[in-house]
């Protein structure tokens, strides 16, 4: 038989398969070609998916065509007469018993470029056990795949029931998918320009310039004015990288094996188009204009000292950001709003407001050198400009604080009942609606009587961080009058006894157009928005299935679990569910102290802490998509 011939077989095989909108078994690996689609939900950035239904009455399997077919109730309404409903479907096929179901809902996932095959329920099915072995034999038996397949334990119940050793099939974890990541949509979005290269350490010397589509080997601490972005390390989905991105809104991408790729290698120096989706990227050469940005007018903010006392947070400020500084006035709303929910707030919240800062900044040794910055003509050498930001740090941790600010502070906390306080940014340039700022100053800890961690010492670091390297980059870029920015700081007890940390964004990042809330969190206090290399945090989405309002009619949908805690939960249902409803609410109330019309999601930072396991949200920003 001729090779053509062979060849018009196969192509007639896959055209006819194609053309078909279901089939009853996977004989091959291109008969599961033939029908995958992509998953709903961008949680995974190297799966392809087949849907697949069990009929349970005419005792059938239809794996269906899942790039056309995009839900199993278009399925059985399309293909199998189904008649009664979404809703009715939903509370049916989706509960925790076999008795009423008509039809048992899959995924047969499959991770790009690796043999693993993955046997996958929504996180909102409750199928009972005995029914999802069941259903997992029925899969083994009609597909190609066989024992190789395992079973991805996706909610806190099927973990549960993993722990406690109730299956009898293969399971796995999110870590079975999550290692095998090798490419991550960061920032989606597509620019042109030149491909270069560099190493992390040579960014303190080098700048990119702003024509380049730049490839990094780790994780920058300042984002360069630059094109696009590719770094060799995955990210945290809420990281500052992150955030700091979608604030730019440049395409930023990880891609594991970048520097072995050739296809990338052969393009270096060249004029390339970047273009980032949610599972796959494209970079090719090319002949498309790069057009400049345009530089933003220079934006001036408002600096109010006529505050000259610490304020106390238990009341909402009335003078506002302006004099306090955008973080300690948030916090001023969410001390108000914990009084109403389920939730805790730092104690002793207080702020320090800008008028100490601008009073220490006015100094001889101090104001001369900021001048000298912002006159300074020559804006792209680097390596003067980092030098003039380490003096003027520099001398602003070395002139002595007024102590009139440390007498008010001792008065103030002499009757806590704690000895350690968190020291936190809060400039009039941070948690903007379109400046979110997320890790560009720096909070430090003071100990109440403490002679080396000093109230004076923690107060001057934050202070001085005001002009950090990827403070002052990040505004000029954003074209902020450098002359107008202004420190507060916000002062509460530090947590040296938290047990968990994490990120909120009320909105399901995964999903276009299906409503929940985003959680990335970590064991302890290691960092969710700055990660150590190697650390993976644990990830959901919390959703309503249906129009659910009670304490527990939520799912749970996990995309990893933190390395840290052997991949199994850090929170227990109960706390996920405060989390749930505490976060929606808060995003509502912000919004009105805010007074803004349009509701966008927000950015919420919480700690669980001590042995009742309290709830403490610490910041609330909007999210700036």
């Amino acid at each position: 038989m001729s090779r053509h011939f062979c060849s018009l077989i196969f192509f007639l095989f896959f055209t006819t398969l194609h053309a078909q909108s279901y089939t009853s078994t996977l004989e091959n690996y291109q008969a599961y070609k033939a029908f995958k689609g992509k998953p709903l939900s961008d949680k995974f950035s190297n799966i392809e998916s087949v849907k697949v239904i069990y009929d349970l009455e005419r005792q059938k399997m239809y794996y269906f065509n899942s790039s056309r077919i995009r839900l199993h109730y278009d399925f059985v309404t399309d293909y199998l007469g189904y008649t009664k409903g979404l809703e009715v479907f939903n509370t049916d096929n989706y509960s925790n018993t076999e008795k009423g179901r008509e039809y048992l809902l899959g995924n047969l996932n499959h991770i790009k470029g690796t043999n693993k095959w993955i046997f996958e329920l929504a996180a909102s099915d409750y199928m009972p056990i005995a029914v999802i072995e069941r259903f997992y034999h029925l899969v083994v038996q009609s597909t190609f795949i066989g024992k190789d397949l395992k079973f991805y334990l996706n909610n806190p119940q099927k973990l549960e029931w993993f722990q406690e050793n109730k299956f009898k099939i293969p399971c796995v974890k999110s870590n079975f998918i999550f290692n095998e990541l090798r490419y991550q949509e960061v920032v989606s979005g597509s620019n042109v320009g030149i491909l270069k290269q560099y190493k992390i350490k040579e960014l303190a010397t080098t700048t990119p310039n702003p024509d380049e589509i730049i490839i990094l080997d780790g994780t920058p601490d300042v984002l360069p004015n630059v094109r696009g972005i590719i770094v060799n390390e995955l990210q945290t989905p809420l990281s500052h990288l992150v955030l700091l991105g979608k604030n730019r809104k440049i395409p930023i991408m990880a891609y594991t094996t970048v520097f072995k790729d050739p296809n990338i290698t052969k393009l270096m120096t060249k004029k390339v188009e970047l273009k980032i989706a949610i599972d796959t990227f494209y970079i090719k050469e090319s002949t498309k204009k790069i057009t400049s940005k345009t530089l933003k007018k220079k934006k001036k903010l408002i600096v109010d000292n006529s505050v000259t006392d610490l304020v106390d947070l238990e009341k909402i400020h009335k003078k506002g950001v302006n004099s306090i500084g955008s973080k300690a006035q948030n916090m001023s709303y969410l001390i108000a709003i914990s009084k109403e929910l389920s939730f805790k707030t730092p104690e002793n919240a207080h702020a320090i407001p800008l008028y100490f800062y601008t009073s220490h900044i006015s100094k001889k040794s101090i104001s001369p050198l900021i001048q000298e910055l912002l006159s300074y003509p020559n804006k792209d050498s680097i390596q003067w400009i980092n030098k003039q930001l380490k003096k003027i740090r520099d001398a602003i941790k070395k002139e002595p604080i007024n102590p009139e600010l440390i007498v008010k502070l001792d008065q103030t906390f002499k009757n806590a009942s704690f000895k350690n306080f968190r020291f936190r940014s809060s400039t009039n340039a941070e948690d903007m609606d379109d400046f979110n700022g997320a890790g560009l100053y720096d909070s430090k800890t003071g100990i109440k009587g403490d002679s080396i961690k000093t109230f004076e010492k923690a107060i001057k670091q934050v202070w001085a961080s005001t002009w950090n390297e990827a403070a002052y980059m990040e505004r000029e870029l954003f074209g902020i009058d450098q002359q107008s920015i202004a420190m507060g700081v916000l002062v509460h007890r530090s947590f040296p006894d938290e047990l968990a940390n994490g990120v909120i964004i009320t909105k399901n990042i995964f999903r276009e157009n299906f409503a929940g809330i985003t959680v990335n969190v970590q064991k302890g206090e290691n960092s969710v928005v700055k990660p150590e290399k190697g650390e993976v945090c644990e990830q959901f989405v919390i959703y309503h299935f249906n129009t659910g309002t009670g304490t527990d009619d939520f799912d749970v949908d996990y995309t990893s679990n933190s390395n840290l805690n052997n991949n199994d939960p850090l929170l227990t249902r109960k706390e996920i569910s405060n989390l749930f409803l505490v976060s929606n609410k808060i995003e509502t109330k912000m919004y009105r102290y805010w007074r803004k019309n349009a509701f966008h999601p927000v950015d919420i930072e919480f700690k669980i802490v001590g042995e009742n396991r309290d709830l403490y949200i610490k910041q609330v920003r909007p999210f700036n998509e």
